[in-house]
């Protein structure tokens, strides 16, 4: 009879919180453009690499045919001369003679965390007040600068941040990797924002100002931090600044992972989530509306505990597939929705991996993480 209400309850739980989920990413206007885009300030676009792969020239290419007003300077930062990412910026600098763009090469670097030293260098080359920072591996269309720094004319907003869909799965692990990233994800970052104001950024792609930057120390703060996009964002919000979500949604290309690359892609994740929201991501087990329906039917089989399994995976596959076509607008993607119930289980694994351990692997480098979320060499 316990069992039978503990796991009752649950489940019942964890159905509302996935119609909450839902319900936060359809009200949320993805892909909405602004209309007055007079607001064009000097950007300065900060590119930390490392290697290359079959994506990476189109991504930088993305960056140098933004349809922007404004002056816009491209700093591409490599660790050392010999990285492979070196010959592919050279080549698309040579067919962009006119643009403010140009490779550094950074040299040692500051700290554990070799994005975070890279922009630590890049940032001392800067030209402009408004500083963007984006990944290697992200694809934006051609008025994305446009619209991620007009909230910036705003000065309470401190930084702008924007979703972004995986937008090459492919292999099968990958695609159960997108359902966490293109249906899951950005829905829950919506979701918590419907309980308070973001403190925090995603990674992808920042715009904020050298004011904030300065503010917070500069990225030489964050040298040694692993999530340095959750703390760049979190310390700016500290600060008294708003943190916006741009409805503008870019787009990751990666090259194919296996099983486990795509594990320690999100037990990294994970481990990295509990270290900077321990409270939220324990209770966060309980919104796996997979999980809990299985485990009562599994030990309280009823009628009724089927009938709540059987409701629970419609419903979770119909948000799944919405969700993402929402995100990606990829009909093959949400092919994939059956892979929803799957995503759960192992979602439920990384959960308690998440906590039995403090060793991550990043870019094939082993690490061990703190407790205050700074890096450790194994």
């Amino acid at each position: 009879m316990i069992l039978d209400v503990v796991f009752g309850t649950c489940a019942g739980l964890s159905i509302v919180l996935l119609c909450w989920q839902w319900l936060a990413g359809r009200r949320f206007a993805l892909h909405r453009r602004h209309t007055d885009l007079s607001f064009v300030p000097a950007v300065s676009l900060l590119k930390p690499l490392k290697g290359s792969d079959a994506a990476t020239e189109q991504c930088l290419r993305s960056w140098l045919a933004q349809d922007y007003a404004g002056p816009v300077q491209i700093l591409f930062g490599v660790a050392s001369a010999d990285d492979p990412a070196v010959e592919v910026v050279e080549r698309v600098l040579r067919d962009r003679p006119s643009a403010n763009a140009r490779l550094v090469v950074c040299g040692e670097l500051a700290g554990t965390n070799a994005k975070a030293s890279k922009l630590a260098r890049l940032e001392d080359l800067s030209e402009h007040d408004v500083l963007v920072i984006s990944d290697a591996d992200v694809w934006v269309p051609p008025d994305f600068l446009a619209n991620v720094v007009a909230p910036l004319k705003d000065p309470q907003v401190g930084l702008v941040n924007c979703f972004y869909s995986l937008a090459t799965p492919s292999t099968l692990a990958m695609r159960w990797e997108a359902i966490a990233v293109n249906a899951d994800f950005w829905s829950q970052v919506l979701q918590s924002q419907m309980l308070k104001p973001l403190d925090f950024a995603l990674g992808a792609v920042m715009a904020t100002r050298r004011q904030q930057i300065d503010e917070i120390g500069g990225f030489r703060a964050l040298v040694d931090c692993l999530a340095d996009d959750y703390q760049l964002g979190n310390r700016i919000a500290r600060k008294g600044y708003r943190i916006e979500l741009s409805p503008v949604v870019v787009e990751c290309r990666e090259s194919p992972m296996n099983w486990r690359a795509v594990w320690a892609h999100q037990l990294r994740w994970a481990r990295t989530i509990r270290v900077c929201q321990p409270v939220p991501y324990f209770f966060s087990v309980l919104s796996n509306a997979t999980l809990w329906p299985l485990l009562w039917w599994l030990l309280c089989p009823s009628t009724l505990s089927l009938g709540v399994l059987a409701g629970a995976a419609i419903l979770r596959l119909a948000a799944t597939a919405d969700l993402q076509w929402r995100l990606t607008r990829s009909v093959e993607q949400i092919a994939y929705a059956w892979l929803a119930p799957l995503k759960d289980l192992l979602q439920a694994a990384l959960w308690a991996c998440a906590f039995a351990g403090n060793r991550i692997e990043w870019r094939g480098q082993p690490f061990v993480l703190r407790r205050d979320g700074t890096l450790a060499r194994e």
